[in-house]
């Protein structure tokens, strides 16, 4: 069962990376061109944070039955063990924390091109972040020269 729900919270990366660019492309373009929010729009902003929030509990899940059984302060001085608990963990959560914020508020907004703006900025933030914090293959060769553990 871990295996499959690691294997289910690596491949809805995909989803949710392919609807915050989706998202952040809909929010700039209406933006730029100061057209009033639609329905389509509205649409991709809210299922791009509901996938935000589905791949937040699948990671929630995973963190509570592998990752989270090995938390100490002995195992900080392990690599790998210290980015999923402390790297991956706090700047997924950021993300999805700004994002929502974002989505959130800009609901609230009665100026489209404002609530354009704060949709564009707030996925975009999010997406630096989401990039930055996913154990992408070569990303442990890169920060750790190549040697791991």
């Amino acid at each position: 069962m871990l295996n499959g729900l690691i294997h289910l919270h690596s491949g809805f990366r995909w989803i949710v990376l392919l609807l915050l660019i989706a998202a952040i492309v809909t929010a700039f373009k209406g933006w730029r061109s100061k057209k009033a929010y639609s329905g389509s729009d509205l649409k991709i902003h809210k299922f791009t944070f509901i996938s935000l929030h589905i791949q937040l509990l699948l990671g929630l899940i995973l963190y509570g039955m592998n990752w989270g059984k090995k938390v100490n302060f002995s195992a900080m001085s392990d690599k790998v063990t210290r980015f999923y608990t402390v790297e991956h963990f706090s700047m997924m959560l950021l993300a999805i924390i700004i994002a929502s914020v974002g989505y959130i508020v800009s609901k609230k907004k009665t100026d489209d091109t404002a609530r354009y703006k704060l949709v564009f900025f707030s996925y975009l933030v999010a997406l630096v972040l989401i990039l930055a914090a996913i154990p992408w293959p070569f990303g442990h060769w890169l920060a750790y020269g190549g040697k791991m553990g």
